[in-house]
């Protein structure tokens, strides 16, 4: 992966971390062109290996989240953004960042529930979670993200930075080798 690639994945994952702070959505009109400009991207600087890492990085993120999609327990836009910079990173970057952009999100979850004083009930909401994801149903509607109630974390700045962090420390390691 290029530097170019690298900055363009940090500069799309700063975006779309800012809008979805301050509006709880990331826009198709970002998330689509960012899947292709990665994908092209890899492909300038790499060839077809490039290509195929792309390709490889956006199925696969969009793959690992699609159940939570079906659940109501992601917000398409986070799904999409995930592709996308999956079509950057390529499938193993793209996984690191997804660890560690659960992390974060997982951080930031348990800040909301301990502020707003709701652990034994999101406790329990992610019972019915997992219950929905292993048969198959869509969930309850009372914990879905259609819910305006319910306590929700905005996944894709938790993703942004995660994104961000690595970036920032893969340039780090090419300036030092240069």
């Amino acid at each position: 992966m290029s530097e170019a690639t690298l900055v363009l994945a940090g500069l799309f994952a700063l975006a779309a971390g800012w809008m979805d702070w301050r509006s709880r959505r990331i826009p198709n009109w970002l998330t689509v062109p960012a899947l292709v400009v990665g994908i092209v991207g890899n492909t300038l600087f790499a060839g077809w290996r490039g290509t195929l890492a792309g390709l490889e990085g956006a199925g696969l993120g969009l793959l690992l989240l699609f159940p939570f999609v079906i659940v109501r327990a992601m917000g398409a836009g986070d799904w999409k953004l995930v592709g996308a910079m999956g079509a950057f990173l390529g499938p193993r970057p793209l996984l690191v960042v997804l660890v560690v952009a659960l992390l974060v999100a997982g951080v930031m979850a348990l800040g909301l529930v301990i502020s707003k004083r709701r652990l034994g009930k999101t406790l329990r909401n992610i019972g019915h979670l997992l219950r929905a994801f292993a048969t198959g149903h869509t969930g309850d509607p009372e914990i879905s993200l259609d819910n305006p109630d319910a306590a929700k974390v905005p996944f894709g700045v938790a993703f942004a930075v995660a994104a961000i962090l690595y970036v920032g420390a893969a340039l780090g390691k090419w300036g030092a080798l240069s």
